[in-house]
């Protein structure tokens, strides 16, 4: 039996819950501590997490250092506005904990850029650090990557992610640090997007330049884009179209879409919608013979319009925490690294870049820290 790793939940909102949800479905995790700078909301988290589960009450702390030395704690797991990541990354691996981060890895490159050092430590030390890319583990998104990797899509040569979603003003005004550069980091492509945008990356390679604009079209009170579009030039010779809006009314779906001159797919709202191969025996140039094996590869629940759980939420995250769980008992690295979490970072920095600038962005400049001094706005 394996022996129990002990949790504590940094940041104690709607996120901070949702990982309380998934931790408390896993056998080997246990919640024993919550931190959170408004001593409420952690007692809030504390009486659900204790309402729902019937658990024992995770003690309550204000900071990360308190927490650490006044209750068990293994895992730190990081539910704070994005542009708090870093300190507390630093706090927990100095402390000798495994870490779990929520995207986006960072606001700023440079502070993303710290904790990728941090983590290359941490892992000769024998810890994990993961930053959350959930869908990777869908099995939609499985199934599609390792298609794309293994070849049977032939030559990767394209590929659409579309994020077009709807965010009241309200959903803005709820919180001082939404929709600001400083805290969230950005708008519709880093916020709302940013996973499409490491799905996209994860599937067709390297990135080696992007060409974007961004504009603020449908909402006020509010610093960064509800707006994107950006080209992306891959290592492979591959080109890729990113949307991201939250000002597509009343909400619309997440889409991915990989196309290579052998086979393709298509994802929708993380389910498999069309997977389509040529037979390696008898290529047919026509496509005419071509069926879509969406069924056969995943089940009916993960195949497009398929009935999903209430909860399809936090069992996305609890694949990701069961992989977790098992780089550290297997002494293995994580499905999801931080250098994983770093790439699509770069990208989505790549993306603002571009529209500030009004040039295409070369990846390497990002990578390197050249551009890190640059302000972004939103549109040219």
């Amino acid at each position: 039996m394996s022996a129990r790793l002990n949790v504590a939940i940094v940041g104690c909102g709607i996120i901070g819950l949702n990982h309380a949800r998934a931790i408390a479905r896993h056998p080997d995790l246990a919640i024993t501590a919550l931190v959170d700078a408004v001593p409420a909301a952690a007692s809030a988290l504390a009486d659900q997490i204790v309402s729902e589960f019937g658990v024992q009450r995770p003690a309550e702390f204000e900071t990360l250092p308190a927490a650490v030395a006044g209750a068990p704690v293994d895992i730190v797991v990081i539910c704070t506005p994005s542009g708090l990541h870093v300190q507390l990354a630093e706090e927990a691996l100095a402390a000798g904990k495994h870490v779990v981060i929520e995207k986006p890895l960072d606001v700023s490159m440079a502070r993303a850029r710290r904790i990728l050092e941090l983590s290359r430590e941490a892992e000769r030390n024998g810890l994990v650090v993961s930053v959350i890319s959930q869908h990777r583990f869908d099995p939609a998104s499985v199934v599609v990557a390792d298609a794309a990797h293994s070849g049977a899509f032939g030559r990767v040569t394209s590929g659409i992610a579309s994020v077009a979603w709807w965010r009241s003003q309200d959903y803005y005004d709820s919180g001082q640090w939404r929709g600001t550069w400083e805290l969230d980091g950005g708008g519709a492509v880093m916020n709302q997007g940013v996973h499409t945008v490491d799905l996209l990356v994860w599937f067709l390679g390297r990135p080696v330049e992007i060409v974007a604009q961004t504009a603020l079209l449908a909402h006020e009170r509010v610093e960064v884009e509800d707006i994107a579009v950006a080209t992306v030039r891959f290592e492979s010779g591959a080109l890729a179209v990113v949307h991201a809006t939250t000002a597509a009314y009343p909400g619309g779906s997440v889409r991915l879409q990989v196309l290579g001159d052998r086979g393709s797919a298509i994802i929708e709202d993380d389910q498999l919608e069309y997977f389509g191969t040529a037979d390696p025996a008898a290529f047919d140039p026509t496509g005419a013979s071509v069926v879509n094996r969406a069924a056969e590869l995943v089940d009916a629940s993960e195949v497009r319009g398929g009935e999903r759980g209430a909860d399809r939420f936090i069992v996305g995250h609890l694949r990701q925490y069961e992989d977790v769980v098992d780089a550290i008992q297997q002494h293995r690295a994580p499905g999801v690294t931080v250098e994983d979490a770093f790439v699509s970072l770069a990208v989505v920095r790549a993306i603002y870049l571009s529209a500030t600038l009004g040039r295409p962005i070369a990846f390497d400049e990002v990578l390197s820290g050249a551009l890190d001094d640059i302000t972004v706005t939103t549109g040219a």
